[in-house]
């Protein structure tokens, strides 16, 4: 699978490790991978965030992805259907926090910069990305999973990545739409 990735979706990935670490996190998780998408410049991942305005939100989209990881990764569609039955996910996180401190819900290791015990390993969530990734790429007739792959099974995905780009106007067909396939490398049919 990593030998099918573009210089630009090694990038990503190695973005995506770096705010794991950074952030003490044990896994690499698909919020992770949005956060290194929207650090990416001259790809055209990047054109297409900055087409759709994500460049000049940036700021709001990481506080959307660290208020998620603040709730242990739950959507807010998942908190307001606990919210149904009489949870309050809030009042939960408050609680722990306050016991805790902040962020202890993230599932994180410790304070920013943890490095003990090696690096974060790849969630299920990060793995779905890329091998959404690969899907999207070969079913647009390309080789190589690039940046714009990535982006593309980011929104497809359920899950807090997906609901946080749906939320600023990100749409499969948005990106397909500035992101066409490169060229197709299918044989042509005889």
């Amino acid at each position: 699978m990593f030998e099918r990735l573009t210089k630009d979706a090694r990038a990503v990935i190695e973005g995506a490790v770096e705010h794991a670490w950074s952030g003490g996190a044990r896994t690499v998780d698909a919020g992770h991978v949005l956060l290194a998408l929207l650090d990416s410049e001259g790809s055209r991942a990047s054109f297409a965030l900055s087409a759709l305005g994500l460049a000049q939100t940036r700021d709001a989209v990481r506080e959307s992805v660290g208020e998620a990881r603040r709730r242990a990764g739950l959507t807010r569609a998942e908190a307001d259907a606990l919210a149904g039955l009489g949870i309050d996910v809030g009042e939960i996180v408050a609680r722990v926090e306050e016991a805790h401190g902040v962020g202890a819900m993230a599932g994180d290791l410790g304070s920013p910069g943890w490095r003990g015990g090696g690096r974060p390993r790849f969630g299920r969530g990060a793995k779905d990305v890329l091998e959404r990734a690969l899907r999207v790429a070969l079913g647009r007739g390309e080789r190589c999973v690039g940046g714009e792959h990535v982006l593309l099974a980011l929104t497809v995905l359920p899950g807090v990545a997906g609901e946080v780009l749906a939320d600023f106007g990100v749409t499969f067909e948005g990106v397909t739409r500035l992101c066409p396939p490169a060229h197709s490398t299918r044989t042509a049919e005889k």
